[in-house]
């Protein structure tokens, strides 16, 4: 199949699917070109990181072994069938082990864990080792069901010093361990209608562009919201976009209407952290104009921004925090998130303040749980929603997973000098400077741009280089995917379409996290040579352009 044998019409209908469809009919044309030329397929479409941290993986693995010696010191009937760690004296016996294997891989972190742990924390620790040792072993349910106690303190502290000064302000957050961040997502807007505080026909505001399933998940029969959008529309002195929402946007927050807003923070696709006067306004009006607004961001790219803060810090009682620890460390595949809601949240008010009816109903929903249902908090709410109700007594992450959840955290409170940080970032900004370099076109400086993805608007940046008319021909003539078919067809790349985020149309989100250094370039260079095809078909039809940037396109 080459992108002549598609027709426009096709192309009009295939861009109507989530970009992360619409990835599969490319995926098939960039291995039609990797079969016909042997040159890489290369998906810059994928935000699943090509990096890792190995030192928590190692510390991870390395308590394992510590645990599993605990338990075959339990060998009461066979030496394949042994006890569980046990508590009492574990700490020291803990130490010694460490002593024993100083210099292996892992031991140094959980030495200085345990130091920490039982020092500056102020850990009993025989039972802070314990827990780390059970985790370990898994051979328990969560207790409590929410997330383990040393767990939850460790992960807290990070998110306090990840998340900016203001998260936890007033009495601090409780954490809810899940399965990822999309699943912390589905909890939430589930225990949001169970709970009566979100209804169908209510108003959700989402700061766009987002995350393709985020715009999907509200319009689904279950949830039935509906959306305004708070569009990232703002411009730059150049002409181009830098990510931002003008106030005329952020002020359709001061509507109380709006039951709750919904944000990715740095946004994704276009990577940009919100600067601190939108966090500002948003506090602003949740101050003056509409104090029951209901906060919900997913903060899962905080720590590749330097400096960063979220709108937890600056609407504490108003926010439920999403963080996922997959792209970060590398961990999608481990499924660790954790929703954390402050402990005074206006959530609980507003249970408070339900029609006598819905508490009722709600009496009933939850009595299994408790003899004063009503006193239960939307966060043990949502813990037992996850199950159903009826099983709640099985509810809560795996141990083993919120082990590592603990040592990626750990790894990063005792990292004073923030060295993994800094190497994670300057990874992404020196693919950012090859992808650059391959356009010959290097975007405006931003302090904001975290560049975890890149979302380059084609026909923005055609009006600003070429001028009218030529945006002209290409909305006359193409589809605004059309290059994704040309750049997987013709050089066996795969990006996604910025559009399907409800971003600029004719915009393109290339992942700066999935593959190597050198290939940044290569795609760069891809880029540019198949958008100037659209130059030289505007030629060929009479066109007539005004002088541009010799380094953008040497041939001219």
């Amino acid at each position: 199949m080459t992108v002549q044998h598609i027709s426009r019409d096709e192309i009009r209908r295939l861009q109507q699917l989530s970009p992360f469809e619409l990835k599969n009919t490319l995926s098939s044309l960039a291995g039609e070109h990797e079969r016909r030329t042997a040159f890489q397929m290369l998906n810059a479409g994928r935000g699943n990181p090509n990096f890792t941290a190995p030192t928590p993986r190692e510390a991870f693995f390395r308590l394992g072994m510590f645990a599993v010696e605990e338990s075959r010191a339990q060998a009461s009937w066979d030496p394949e069938l042994v006890g569980v760690p046990q508590e009492k004296g574990i700490a020291d016996r803990f130490r010694a082990w460490l002593d024993a294997h100083q210099g292996e891989s892992g031991v140094d972190l959980l030495t200085r864990l345990l130091d920490w742990g039982t020092g500056e924390a102020g850990y009993d620790p025989d039972p802070f080792v314990w827990e780390l040792a059970d985790a370990a072993i898994g051979d328990h349910y969560p207790e409590p069901d929410r997330m383990l106690k040393h767990t939850e303190d460790v992960v807290r502290r990070y998110l306090y010093q990840e998340l900016g000064e203001g998260m936890g302000s007033g009495g601090g957050v409780d954490l809810f361990a899940v399965e990822g961040g999309t699943a912390a997502m589905c909890y939430i807007f589930g225990s949001l209608k169970e709970n009566r505080l979100m209804h169908a026909g209510d108003t959700v505001a989402i700061m766009t562009p987002i995350f393709t399933p985020y715009l999907e998940i509200t319009e689904l029969a279950d949830f039935g919201f509906e959306q305004i959008h708070i569009q990232a529309s703002a411009v730059g002195p150049d002409g181009g976009h830098t990510w931002q929402y003008p106030d005329e946007e952020l002020d359709k927050l001061r509507d109380p209407s709006v039951k709750a807003l919904f944000c990715v923070n740095p946004t994704n696709p276009p990577s940009v952290r919100m600067d601190d006067r939108t966090l500002e306004r948003i506090a602003d009006i949740v101050a003056t104009d509409n104090p029951n607004l209901v906060i919900i961001t997913d903060d899962v790219y905080s720590t590749f921004a330097p400096g960063f803060r979220s709108l937890a810090a600056v609407c504490p009682r108003n926010t439920i925090t999403v963080y996922s620890f997959s792209k970060y460390f590398g961990a999608t595949g481990w499924r660790l998130g954790v929703i954390a809601t402050h402990r005074k949240t206006i959530l609980d008010e507003q249970i408070a303040a339900l029609p006598e009816a819905d508490k009722v109903a709600l009496d009933t929903r939850y009595e299994s749980l408790s003899l004063d249902p009503r006193s239960l908090k939307f966060t043990d709410r949502l813990v037992a929603d996850s199950r159903d109700v009826a099983l709640n007594h099985t509810a809560g992450l795996s141990l083993p997973q919120q082990l590592q959840m603990l040592l990626f955290s750990a790894y990063c409170l005792l990292d004073t000098d923030q060295h993994y940080k800094q190497q994670a970032q300057a990874l992404i900004q020196h693919r950012l400077d090859r992808l650059e370099t391959g356009l010959g076109y290097r975007l405006p400086a931003d302090a904001n741009r975290v560049a975890y993805y890149i979302e380059i608007d084609f026909r923005s940046f055609a009006q600003r280089e070429f001028g009218d008319e030529l945006v002209a021909f290409l909305d006359q003539n193409y589809e605004p995917t059309d290059i994704l078919f040309r750049l997987a067809e013709q050089t066996g790349i795969i990006a996604l379409n910025g559009g399907g985020f409800d971003g600029p149309p004719w915009s393109i989100r290339f992942s700066l996290a999935n593959l190597d250094d050198d290939q940044y370039e290569q795609i760069g260079k891809s880029t540019r040579a198949v958008a100037l095809q659209y130059v030289d078909e505007f030629r060929a039809q009479g066109g007539t352009l005004p002088p541009v940037d010799p380094e953008l396109d040497p041939t001219l």
